[in-house]
Formats: C-alpha cells, sequence, structure tokens
C-alpha cells in the first residue's frame, strides 16, 4: 500500500530507518509476520497478469457488446459530476473501434495497473479476506477472486482519471482512458454486488466519499492559504474512502472485523497521503496544494516545520491504525501480518521525510509556496 519508488525497500534504503531495520531483523529471524507478508507478496506477484488479463477480457466485453457509447459517457459524466473526463460524442466510434482490438486494449490496462499502490494492494485484499473468512469460517475462493478483483479495479479506476485530469503522462492514450472509465466503474461494482447488497451499498457510499474529497481537494487549490484543519481532513476521504471501505468489505461487511479493516486501512492510507506529499514535494521541488505540509508550513510560517509536523500528523494516523489492530479479536489469524504492513507504511514515510531532510531545499519550497 506504500508509495511509488521501488528503492524504498533496498537494503539500503531500509537500513535508513528504524522501522526499516526492523523489517530487516524479521526478515532474518523469518518471523511470523514476514513470512505472511512475503507469502502474500509472492502469491499476488504470480496472480497480477492472470488478474490484468481477466481485466482486459471483462472491458472488451462491455465495450464491444455497448449499443450505445454516447449514453454511457453521459451518464459517467452526471455521476462523476464533470464532462473534463468524458469524450465528445464525434470522437466516440474511432477510439471504439480502436479497443476493440484487444491487443490495443490490454495494452491500455497494463499502462493503468503500472501503479505500485495498486501492486502492493493486492496482497494487503487477499490477506485480510482470508483472516475474515477464517474468523467466520466461509472461505469462498470465486467469492475472494470477485471481491478483491472488484476492489482493485474501483481503485484502478483513480490512475486514468487523474491522468486525464492531471495531464501530466500517457498524453495520447488519454482519449482511451475516457471511453474505458465507465466500463470500468461497472465492472468492479458487478464484481462487488456478487459479495450482497449490504457490501455494494459500502462500496456506493465510499465511492461517493472519495468523490467529495477529490471534489473538495480540487476547491481548495483555488484558495490555498486559507485551508483549515475541518477541510484538509474532509479532504483526506479520498484515501479512507477509497481503503477503508475496501478493508470493510473484506470482512463482508461484518463486525466486529468490518468496522477494525475499516479503521486499520483507513488510517494507514491517511498515513501512506503524507508520505506521498513529501515524496511528490521532492519531485516537483514545490509543496502540493492542499497538503498537511502546505497546512503547516502556512501555520508556523516556516517550510522545514511544515514537515517535521506532517511526520507527526502521519505518526497519529499510524497510531489510530495500530489502535484498532490491538481491538482484533485474540483469535484473529492474521495480527503479525498487520503489524509488518504498518511498519512498511511506517519506514514510507520516514525514508521520504529522511530524503528531504539531506537534499536541503527548504528555501526552493519556500520560493514556490502560493501567494
Amino acid at each position: 500500500m506504500s508509495g511509488k519508488d521501488q528503492s524504498v525497500v533496498s537494503k539500503e534504503a531500509l537500513m535508513s530507518t528504524k522501522s526499516g531495520k526492523q523489517i530487516i531483523k524479521q526478515g532474518l529471524f523469518k518471523s511470523k509476520g514476514f513470512r505472511l507478508f512475503s507469502q502474500y507478496k509472492e502469491e499476488a506477484e504470480a496472480e497480477f497478469p492472470k488478474f490484468a488479463e481477466r481485466f482486459t477480457d471483462d472491458l472488451l466485453r462491455e465495450i464491444k457488446s455497448d449499443a450505445s457509447p454516447a449514453s454511457t459517457q453521459t451518464e459517467f459524466a452526471q455521476e462523476v459530476g464533470t464532462t473534463e473526463i468524458t469524450l465528445q460524442d464525434s470522437q466516440i466510434p474511432s477510439i471504439k473501434s480502436r479497443l476493440e482490438n484487444r491487443e490495443i486494449l490490454r495494452d491500455r490496462v497494463l499502462r493503468i495497473l503500472n501503479s505500485n499502490f495498486v501492486k502492493m494492494t493486492l496482497p494487503v485484499f487477499n490477506a485480510l479476506y482470508d483472516a475474515a473468512a477464517a474468523y467466520h469460517n466461509n472461505k469462498d475462493a470465486q467469492m475472494r477472486q470477485d471481491l478483491v478483483d472488484g476492489h482493485i479495479i474501483a481503485i484502478d479506476l483513480s490512475e486514468p482519471m487523474d491522468r486525464i485530469i492531471d495531464k501530466d503522462e500517457d498524453l495520447e492514450y488519454l482519449d482511451d482512458y475516457k471511453l474505458m472509465n465507465p466500463y470500468i466503474l461497472k465492472i468492479a461494482r458487478a464484481k462487488i454486488a456478487k459479495a450482497g447488497e449490504q457490501v455494494l451499498q459500502e462500496f456506493e457510499d465510499g465511492f461517493k466519499d472519495a468523490r467529495l474529497g477529490q471534489y473538495i481537494d480540487a476547491k481548495l487549490k483555488m484558495n490555498p492559504r486559507k485551508i483549515t484543519e475541518e477541510q484538509m481532513n474532509q479532504c483526506y476521504k479520498k484515501y479512507r474512502a477509497v481503503m477503508g471501505t475496501a478493508g470493510r468489505n473484506m470482512a463482508l461487511a461484518k463486525n466486529p472485523l468490518g468496522e477494525l479493516f475499516y479503521l486499520g486501512m483507513a488510517r494507514a492510507a491517511e498515513c501512506v497521503g503524507c508520505g506521498n506529499e513529501i515524496e511528490d514535494s521532492i519531485k516537483n521541488k514545490f509543496v502540493k496544494v492542499p497538503s498537511w505540509p502546505l497546512y503547516y508550513t502556512l501555520l508556523t510560517n516556516d517550510v522545514k516545520q511544515g514537515f517535521d509536523f506532517t511526520m507527526k500528523k502521519s505518526e497519529l494516523y499510524l497510531s489510530d491504525a495500530r489502535l484498532a489492530m490491538e481491538l482484533l479479536p485474540k483469535d484473529f489469524t492474521h495480527s503479525e501480518f498487520l503489524e509488518f504492513l504498518f511498519l512498511t507504511v511506517e519506514h514510507y514515510n520516514q525514508y521520504w521525510y529522511n530524503q528531504l531532510g539531506k537534499l536541503n531545499i527548504w528555501s526552493e519550497l519556500s520560493a514556490n509556496l502560493p501567494r
């Protein structure tokens, strides 16, 4: 679930943080957490290409069978509240025809799946589903595949949507993504619905919250110097709604695990959000708008302190995630997996914070603050 850059898990990177050293130690002693984490990671790496093929086939079926793609685009625009991520009617026939070629469609699917966030999330969902199935004594391999696939596909929808809005990568494929988006959402819904009405409703509520978080995010860009803590909390809905809801649904929305998975995943995702903001500041040489580093920088009038307080905020999020873990039932089978997962999240944030300190770009970040 943590981050974008593979160098963050190199031995040198792990040795540079306290939590990284604990990860190495657990690896040396083959702790239960390390073994479980490795098992699910290896399973996900083996499963990922098969998942991509299933996703491509489902998408191809939906695109080919849609007799009125123009109304599909219109309905999607109404649901997400913007026409910025949909096509003009005149563009649709040629793009639909192009994407009915499976090899071309597969290429686009692999492009949007090329995200470490998606790849890191797959083993986590599998582990949570297995833990809940063991607790409720209702293992079902097909249900596991549908539920995990559905949530991964829903999370992956944010990749093409972000690329369309940001216009910072894959520029020549953005129109293809616009055609694909409504079908991606439809496939995710159909798979999640197989787990029952309550699980689907949880997903719908989470999807609505995530859109609200993105809307607030966009609105705050208009007046970045007036950001309040309450607005930042609302903006972070985009993290907790997506991961928290998926966590809840891996337990088929049944408590206590449903609520505890929601809390653990939501807070861990918000913690990763802080790390993303630190990493993005290094890559872009400016403080993201809106973000916790910007919020704290404006309050303290000191960009370095802004990042120091962001790290403290990220520790609070992770502390909440660990509190949820303490509440898990005594006979819960995957506690050590979650402990190890949270160690990787902690290492990710600490690594990027340390990198930022080494680069010493405070004056550049200060100069690029919004006026």
